[in-house]
């Protein structure tokens, strides 16, 4: 419940940037974030996992669109979100596995334009292997990592 708390305050904190960003535009008509305006935060609690919001607010009712990035040999913990999450691998090979217990070992590879579907309240892991991964996750808040066995992000 803590984690959850601390990532949903961060993430509003993000959001607000992202939403000065865009105040220079007509975003009636068009919101743009370029890539060399969006300022990549530490994800809390997953080191070497760091994260942008793009567009909504994950701690909010609505449609949010955040991307992720994996350090090599970095990888999440077992953990679950209780809402769908839509995955499209950016940059790199993405590596999921699923359940509860923590083996890097049995991940599938999702390369560069693959595609994922995290079901809601489903325990899953994921991230990268030997080289930099960037996701872009969308979904319908409000958000929420729940992490299964605590411990935060493991290097391979």
């Amino acid at each position: 419940m803590r984690k959850s708390l601390v990532l949903a305050l961060t993430l509003s904190v993000v959001v607000g940037h992202a939403t000065a960003i865009a105040a220079d535009r007509d975003v009636e008509t068009i919101s743009i974030v370029q890539t060399d305006e969006m300022e990549w935060k530490d994800y809390p609690g997953l080191p070497g996992v760091k994260f942008v919001v793009l567009a909504g607010n994950p701690s909010q009712p609505g449609l949010y669109v955040i991307r992720a990035k994996f350090a090599p040999h970095t990888m999440s913990r077992p953990h679950w979100h209780p809402e769908a999450r839509y995955v499209t691998v950016l940059k790199g090979t993405w590596w999921a596995g699923t359940g509860e217990s923590f083996d890097p070992d049995s991940t599938t590879p999702i390369p560069a334009g693959g595609f994922a579907i995290h079901a809601p309240g489903k325990v899953h892991y994921d991230g990268a292997k030997d080289e930099e991964a960037i996701v872009q996750i969308s979904g319908m808040g409000p958000s929420g990592t729940h992490v299964v066995n605590p411990g935060g992000a493991k290097k391979e």
